[in-house]
């Protein structure tokens, strides 16, 4: 029988992908979230759970008797940090937290994956490796930096072995139109759908980001979760720095149908950063992981999938 891993977050827009990547390993995995049931066909087991009760996290934990522990469960969006920055703190530090003591709590050794976020670096031009300074301008950046402070006392204090990722912005099939690539998607798989010209409401297009398919990332997921040394924080992202405005052509230009694009000031964050570019050059001597897709075959894919939707 293969090695057990306990995904809490499962049923999110990267849980489904992770699930299938791990199945695909030899895994068995069991499934948590907090919803009532699982969305995920592959998952051989499933139990409700908030990160927040740690007296439940620790008895699903004991329960699950898993080898590893992947935490996906996060408030994820920048947006949503600002309007609920403490809610923010109480799910990605306080629910790393509870994690960490119920594998610390554990008989066996148990090897824990927190995903961190490249919104916890401060600003630099050129590609940002692990050894930069990490100064969040926002609430989420500021909690998964958190976060990785008490792995890294965890790490050494207890010989926890948890590893952390820095991931930089991933996209794919099936997730949520409230992010910036599958929201562009959307409008202008509608536009053709219409069969008429359209518009598509946009917020900042001016600065650039790191895009990764979101099959790419799943897989550095495992090999991190396999074989990452105790303590140490990966980026995991494409090494390409690609402007939003590119990237909405790209968009526009899989729709045969006259696009209009305008700008919802309602949608640009404060305090956003110019460009952001992974340095991926850690994780690719240490464990071999380098990007296979192309974002902007993702793109198309996504796209198609919503005109059939």
């Amino acid at each position: 029988m293969g090695k057990r891993v306990l995904i809490f977050g499962v049923n999110g827009f990267v849980g489904t992908f992770l699930v299938r990547e791990l199945v695909s390993a030899g895994y068995k995995v069991i499934g948590s979230d907090l919803h009532e049931k699982c969305i995920i066909s592959e998952v051989s087991a499933y139990y409700p759970c908030d990160l927040s009760d740690a007296r439940g996290v620790l008895s699903l934990v004991s329960e699950s008797n898993a080898d590893y522990i992947v935490n996906l469960a996060a408030i994820s969006s920048v947006g949503q940090s600002w309007r609920a920055p403490a809610l923010t703190m109480r799910i990605n530090v306080e629910g790393a937290l509870n994690i960490m003591e119920a594998a610390r709590a554990q008989e066996t050794c148990v090897r824990v994956l927190l995903v961190g976020s490249s919104e916890e670096y401060a600003p630099k031009d050129g590609p940002l490796c692990e050894s930069d300074p990490t100064i969040a301008n926002n609430p989420y950046g500021i909690s998964k930096a958190t976060q990785e402070c008490f792995a890294a006392l965890y790490a050494k204090e207890f010989g926890l072995g948890v590893c952390l990722t820095r991931s930089f912005n991933h996209t794919g099939p099936g997730q949520n139109p409230a992010f910036v690539l599958p929201s562009w998607c959307r409008q202008a798989a509608e536009i053709e759908k219409s069969a008429k010209p359209g518009r598509v409401t946009v917020g900042n297009i001016s600065v650039s980001r790191d895009f990764s398919d979101v099959r790419d990332v799943v897989r550095a997921y495992r090999l991190i979760m396999e074989s990452g040394r105790a303590g140490e924080v990966y980026n995991v992202g494409s090494g390409r720095a690609l402007p939003l405005c590119d990237l909405l052509e790209t968009i526009k230009s899989f729709c045969p149908q006259p696009i209009e694009i305008e700008i919802d000031t309602a949608l640009i964050r404060p305090n956003d950063t110019a460009s952001v570019c992974c340095d991926y050059s850690k994780i690719n001597k240490e464990l071999g992981w380098k990007p296979k897709r192309k974002i902007e075959d993702t793109l198309r894919e996504m796209y198609d999938g919503f005109v059939i939707a």
